[in-house]
């Protein structure tokens, strides 16, 4: 039995994306082992199919925390048997580098996004210059690996020459056991951090007569609880904070419109293909999101959704007050929704998957 280690920075406890992954292997005869942080709010882990292992680290953020993080993974690391090691991110690529050149196993990167084009990294040239020597210095190194969107594989092939197979990062699919709520309302839900928009989706809220929640946490929480200060949208937006998969996958199902809107800041955001797109459609949700490359395949298949080009408030209302009004039109687009995960689920991309791992021990 194969052993694969993978690497994260959170807490495992609302990492879907990694629950699925390390699920599928473990189901299809790998040895399975997660890696990641505790937090002062961690919660006790679930039992799963794989095994997880936090790393407890003095410092919580900044570059503090990267530096000791690493060194501690990488001396875990060292001390343990495995067959390959996968690096989630930049922000455990290095350690896995050097573990695998050790050990002589075969080393994978999982981008789960273009991390030097995430905003918070691009728009602050000394964090940006940092990053981007580490991904200059790992990427090429890395022959194995995958990312969420064609778009950002083509990306990575484009600076560096490697070859990087597509896994979207899609719901599995499920039965759906709850009615939209009586009393409609938005939901955003995943990481609460820049470029999401939020500073024109709050002002758009007083021209929706529609509350807002706001499932998940992140970089711009302080503010985001500014914005709705600001602008008096106390009463209209509910912040719910991290939770759980199932409780969020109920809360998901009784929401009437999905929030996926994103600045064109970054070119990370202009490629992504994130897991709320995916989850909005297996809620059977009709969302208002991006005209993105990636959005705009699917929506060309299955018109699930109302892509802007504009994330002006007045923009972000017009359509969602159309969506709320044009009872022909919701319907439509939630009837594609319920077609689209019957087709787009992780039951058929985990194959996908296990072509992957399967390429990497039999080469």
């Amino acid at each position: 039995m194969k052993k694969i280690f993978f690497t994260v920075t959170n807490d495992l406890t609302y990492d879907q994306r990694m629950a699925r992954i390390c699920t599928s292997l473990a189901e299809n005869g790998y040895a399975v082992t997660l890696i990641g942080r505790k937090l002062a709010t961690s919660l006790p882990l679930k039992q799963e199919k794989f095994r997880q292992k936090r790393l407890n680290c003095f410092f919580s953020k900044g570059k503090l925390f990267y530096a000791e993080y690493n060194i501690r993974l990488f001396f875990f690391l060292l001390l343990h048997k495995m067959d390959a090691i996968c690096a989630i991110d930049l922000d455990t690529i290095l350690p896995c580098l050097y573990i695998s050149k050790w050990k002589r196993i075969p080393r994978i990167y999982d981008a789960h996004e273009l991390f030097t084009g995430l905003k918070e990294v691009a728009t602050r040239p000394l964090i940006k210059k940092m990053w981007t020597w580490v991904e200059k210095k790992t990427v090429p190194r890395y022959s194995h690996g995958y990312t969420v969107s064609e778009s950002i594989a083509e990306e990575f092939n484009r600076r560096y020459g490697v070859k990087y197979k597509t896994i979207r990062n899609i719901t599995r699919l499920r039965d759906l056991t709850e009615q939209p709520s009586s009393e409609k309302f938005l939901l955003y839900q995943g990481a609460v951090n820049e470029a999401r928009a939020f500073e024109q989706l709050i002002p758009a809220l007083k021209q929706i007569n529609c509350k807002l929640i706001v499932c998940g946490d992140g970089n711009f929480m302080t503010r985001l609880k500014e914005l709705i200060r600001l602008n008096n949208a106390e009463d209209k937006v509910e912040l719910k904070g991290m939770l759980s998969p199932d409780d969020l996958w109920t809360i998901s199902q009784k929401a009437a419109i999905g929030m996926g809107v994103a600045e064109n800041t970054g070119i990370n955001q202009y490629l992504a293909l994130p897991n709320k797109f995916f989850d909005y459609i297996h809620a059977g949700l009709p969302q208002i999101a991006m005209n993105f490359p990636e959005y705009q395949k699917i929506n060309k298949q299955f018109e699930v959704a109302i892509l802007l080009n504009d994330i002006a408030p007045e923009r972000i209302a017009e359509a969602v007050n159309n969506l709320l009004q044009n009872d022909v039109l919701y319907k439509k687009l939630r009837q594609n929704c319920l077609r689209a995960r019957q087709v787009l689920n992780w039951q058929q991309e985990e194959k996908e998957l296990l072509d992957f791992y399967q390429s990497v021990f039999h080469q």
